[in-house]
């Protein structure tokens, strides 16, 4: 690496840290004062709060970086200007293009960083803070949990399994149902290749029934289609929304790999999650040369370019947002929803760094 891209690096680096210590600051302050309360009725001592501060950060890195490296990019490129550092590249013969390729190649290089925690460090502090507010502060338990695609239930009386079918909310794979007595002893196993609930019966089909006869031991029933009564119904199967967020990306393509998504549901957050880590590069390839571009035509730096990045940022994540709503309301497709903001947005960022490479400034 070249004395040139170490300084522009080193430069972009800490203005990041700068940048991203700031807004965890500000984003800590406000969850402390808006929660502590809560803590302070449940009883909790503050040593518990501050542990479930601490392990959000994570969490709030995953989520403001894309922001965080549009913020650094734009800093780092207006104090160069500002102190006539980009100019004299410029006339030391250095292209646009080179001049900041060390800014993208840095971007490149931390979403991929995000993208390592966002499978091994993001789920499991997530799965912590979740515990800690919804069981130990908010006193709510779920009563389920996903493992690969199969939901597993604490029911009434026994322990449900089954997978969603697809574009049913009360039709399951792969279902089965065990229920034990006090001392541990299987007293009914029911496995149905599907399950549905209609006008208040529990229907399976392709599966068998094994139940404690009168001399103790099993009796095996195997049937094509069999009704009996349930002592929970689908409504019952409470599965909190922010489960979703403690799965891993190798858990969402697993799920899709493996058949475990038939109502696609895994497909959609897998891309909702890599496009959201992956905005940051769009973002950058746009904020520098417009940057640039306010420079050149109002000779203005700083004092407009931060508050236009915001709102070009503000812009891309109404987007980016939008689209993700527009899956489930207008059927559009994942990929598209999730991914057209960066190939726009890049796009014309790139059409903009060529346009202006062989401009002064």
């Amino acid at each position: 690496m070249s004395l040139l891209y170490r300084y522009i690096f080193s430069q972009f680096t800490r203005n990041l840290a700068m940048v991203i210590s700031s807004l965890i600051t500000i984003y800590l302050l406000v969850d402390f004062f808006e929660k502590i309360d809560n803590f302070v009725e449940a009883g909790k001592p503050a040593a518990l709060a501050i542990k479930y501060l601490l392990l959000k950060i994570p969490l709030i890195v995953d989520q403001l970086l894309p922001v965080c490296l549009l913020l650094a990019g734009v800093i780092t490129l207006g104090v160069m200007n500002q102190n006539r550092e980009f100019m004299a590249l410029e006339a030391g013969g250095l292209s646009m293009k080179k001049i900041l390729a060390p800014i993208l190649i840095a971007t490149l290089f931390l979403t991929i960083l995000a993208l390592l925690a966002g499978e091994w460090v993001v789920p499991s502090t997530t799965k912590e803070t979740n515990r800690i507010w919804y069981e130990e502060v908010k006193n709510t338990k779920a009563q389920g949990i996903v493992r690969h695609g199969q939901v597993f239930f604490k029911g009434k009386e026994g322990i449900y399994s089954f997978r969603k079918a697809a574009k049913s909310t009360d039709t399951f794979a792969n279902f089965s149902y065990l229920v034990w007595d006090a001392t541990y002893d299987l007293q009914l196993q029911l496995s149905a290749k599907t399950a549905s609930w209609q006008n208040g019966v529990w229907s399976f089909r392709n599966g068998q029934l094994k139940t404690v006869g009168k001399t103790g031991r099993y009796d095996l029933q195997r049937f094509s289609d069999y009704a009996m009564s349930l002592p929970d119904q689908p409504d019952d199967f409470f599965m909190p929304a922010y489960k979703g967020e403690e799965l891993s990306i190798s858990d969402l393509l697993e799920a899709v790999l493996h058949d475990r998504d038939p109502d696609r549901t895994a497909w959609q957050n897998l891309h909702r999650r890599l496009s959201y880590i992956f905005l940051g590069i769009p973002l950058v390839l746009l904020g520098l040369p417009v940057l640039m571009l306010t420079h050149q035509r109002w000779q203005q730096d700083l004092s407009l370019a931060i508050p236009l990045s915001c709102v070009m940022a503000f812009m891309a994540w109404g987007w980016w947002s939008t689209a993700q709503a527009m899956i489930h309301a207008y059927n559009l497709s994942p990929v598209i929803a999730s991914w057209s903001v960066h190939l726009l947005t890049g796009g014309l960022g790139f059409f903009m760094i060529n346009r202006q490479s062989n401009k002064p400034i």
